[in-house]
């Protein structure tokens, strides 16, 4: 990392070509880095080298000429700096298990979710799965809508590690014009709001689906944000990362965009349709699918009440519908509203 410091270009690898990973790596590339993008199918990886675009994903976006597609790991991570996971959290743990992840490389985590079964953030996979130093493990949160992003629409960001030194040098190879990127130590709070916000826009978008209006939303943005916070607080995060770009950021931007897959998942709920429908309907990943679960589980371990989480689950698990979800929750005894 002493090399990026002098201002070197860094090389880095960013493993998955899915949508985020995808946008991650324009952005390094921008920056003005040697990025190397792994896409899992060699025809996507020569056609995002022969047309410097993702047709899977963003046929409309130019890719930067210098960003490079390969599909074999072992080639994309020769002597890289940083190896950004780009790849959904529940399979994590297996790619980590045969990628050949250089010593020494900064390991950056780009997945919003907590894994099923263990209850672990991310970073916590990569530490176990990986065998990596928690000082080189660093997360990429906040409102990181892709599509805007990759569009080099004006976005910030927290790059957060435990350790001051890999956060800073992390935030020196993504920061552009374009993509702003802060700092935070509070790596528990910033995967926590991360994978939490999913959940909160699934309910979001169910309440669209149903036909609510804003005040219902704003509701439901609001109580989430505190189950979050409860969860934090008991996990022992920082109460202020909530209300900065990791917490409150990423869950407004998450619950308001009709760009976030979560959201537009629970509209579809809303409207009707379950969730194998829906999944089978599209090659992108909504986080909050599978984290619902693993977040419920993680609360009731600590004891934490998170009645919008907990419903969520339920109308996931087909054990509730959207509109039961609502009069559950609208139904509850009436509470103070810090409790």
């Amino acid at each position: 990392m002493s090399d990026v410091v002098t201002g070197r270009p860094a090389k880095i690898a960013v493993m998955g070509s899915g949508s985020w990973g995808t946008a991650f790596a324009l952005v390094l590339s921008d920056a003005g880095n040697d990025v190397t993008l792994w896409a899992r199918r060699p025809e996507l990886a020569a056609a995002i080298n022969a047309e410097h675009r993702n047709p899977d994903y963003f046929p409309s976006v130019e890719l930067p000429p210098a960003l490079r597609a390969v599909s074999d790991p072992d080639e994309a991570m020769v002597d890289a700096e940083f190896v950004v996971l780009g790849v959904p959290s529940q399979s994590l743990r297996t790619n980590l298990s045969h990628w050949p992840i250089p010593r020494d490389a900064v390991v950056v985590s780009l997945a919003k979710g907590i894994e099923l079964g263990t209850g672990l953030r991310m970073s916590e996979v990569v530490a176990q799965a990986g065998g990596i130093e928690a000082d080189r493990i660093a997360v990429v949160t906040g409102p990181n809508l892709a599509r805007e992003i990759a569009e080099r629409q004006p976005s910030a960001s927290v790059v957060a590690s435990t350790a001051e030194e890999t956060a800073a040098a992390l935030q020196r190879v993504c920061h552009t014009p374009r993509f702003r990127a802060y700092t935070n130590t509070d790596v528990i709070g910033c995967e926590l709001g991360g994978a939490t916000k999913n959940v909160i826009a699934l309910a979001v978008g169910m309440a669209v689906g149903l036909g609510f209006g804003a005040n219902a939303t704003a509701s439901v943005i609001t109580r989430g944000l505190a189950e979050i916070s409860r969860l934090g607080q008991a996990l022992g995060a920082d109460p202020y990362t909530f209300s900065g770009l990791a917490g409150l950021g990423d869950l407004v931007a998450t619950c308001s965009s009709p760009l976030s897959r979560n959201r537009t998942f629970g509209e579809e709920l809303g409207r009707g349709r379950s969730v194998a429908e829906i999944s089978a309907s599209t090659r992108q990943v909504a986080e909050g699918v599978k984290s619902c679960a693993s977040i419920q589980a993680l609360a009731a371990t600590h004891g934490v009440e998170m009645p919008i989480v907990e419903n969520v689950a339920a109308v996931i698990a087909g054990e509730l519908t959207p509109a039961g979800l609502m009069t559950t929750l609208m139904s509850r005894s009436a509470k103070p509203e810090r409790y």
